[in-house]
């Protein structure tokens, strides 16, 4: 069943009037353009560097109510006579693409999704005049997301030239999502932070597959660590709302200050994996660290960490 941003006409949609570009039909690139379309923007061009049956996937889901996009390769694609140009590549690829783009005239405002990068990434473009920004979803993209619900509650980092700002926040609220403004200072520790609750997380998981693995457990196993993910996950969404924090949902023995079994647990792993049995130690110490910092810590909290704290200097002492 369509909703009804779906079925109202284009021109009374929130983007309506709002003619832009994508330069890359990635997964990001080809979600925010669809995510733009059904807000009433106009998608009038489509840059590719190789991977062409992308960029016509997408035109072919916006074709209809005034949006025939053009696909055109990265070097001709020219924008100044659109209201934004979305660029959407790899960040390594950023810079370059910046150059080439600034050959020609573009948008009024462009936009990257880079997350690790600030509007000054764009500075090629905005010498010729464009207003320069950043637009990053901070969500997983693991395929194209076609449906605009998938912003509804995402956080968007913005920063760059005013006019860029605002467009970006304009974006970010009209899919129901949430624009905060990250400055360039702060944007390596933020993507970095970003790394770790999404990389992260699924990095802790294939740790628990290795460690599992050392054990002979069955892999059938592995869909309850995933579920046990899952819920855990849901507990720090109701910690945060709660109380402002995670940590409070931290559990496991570390968190219980069951110093003795955390011990044994570690000693054991790393009679196999003396490298996991490292990765366990300093997760454990990450959640004393969070129950310390939450004015939590109990005795036995602060007794395991001076035991962890002696396992690590025993453990820099032993033959790599």
């Amino acid at each position: 069943m369509q909703g009804e941003a779906d079925v109202r006409p284009d021109d009374e949609r929130p983007l309506s009037g709002l003619a832009f570009a994508v330069a890359g039909a990635g997964r990001v690139g080809a979600s925010l353009a669809r995510w733009a379309v059904a807000g009433g923007a106009r998608l009038a061009r489509v840059a590719v560097h190789r991977r062409r049956d992308r960029a016509e996937e997408l035109v072919g889901d916006c074709a209809g109510a005034g949006n025939g996009a053009e696909i055109v390769p990265f070097d001709a694609l020219a924008s100044g006579d659109l209201d934004l140009l979305l660029v959407a590549v790899a960040d390594p690829a950023l810079d370059a693409v910046a150059g080439r783009l600034a050959e020609r005239p573009q948008a009024a405002v462009v936009l990257h999704t880079a997350g690790a990068r600030g509007a000054s990434a764009l500075a090629p473009v905005a010498a010729n005049g464009s207003a320069a920004g950043t637009l990053h979803p901070l969500k997983a993209f693991p395929h194209v997301l076609a449906d605009p619900a998938e912003a509804r509650g995402v956080t968007f980092a913005v920063d760059g030239d005013e006019a860029a700002c605002r467009l970006a926040e304009r974006l970010a609220r009209t899919w129901g999502g949430v624009p905060q403004r990250v400055p360039e200072a702060q944007r390596d520790l933020y993507h970095l932070a970003a790394t770790l609750a999404a990389g992260g997380v699924v990095t802790m998981l294939t740790a628990a597959e290795r460690v599992a693995g050392t054990a002979g457990l069955d892999p059938h196993v592995l869909g309850g660590y995933l579920e046990l993910a899952r819920g855990a996950v849901a507990g720090a969404g109701e910690a945060l709302a709660d109380q402002g924090s995670f940590a409070s949902a931290i559990t496991g023995p570390a968190a219980r200050g069951d110093g003795d079994t955390v011990m044994r647990q570690l000693a054991a792993l790393e009679a196999v994996s003396p490298a996991l049995a490292d990765l366990a130690a300093g997760v454990a110490r990450q959640a004393l660290a969070a129950i310390a910092t939450a004015g939590r810590a109990s005795d036995s909290h602060r007794q395991l960490l001076a035991r962890l704290e002696a396992r690590e200097r025993a453990s820099a002492g032993r033959p790599g």
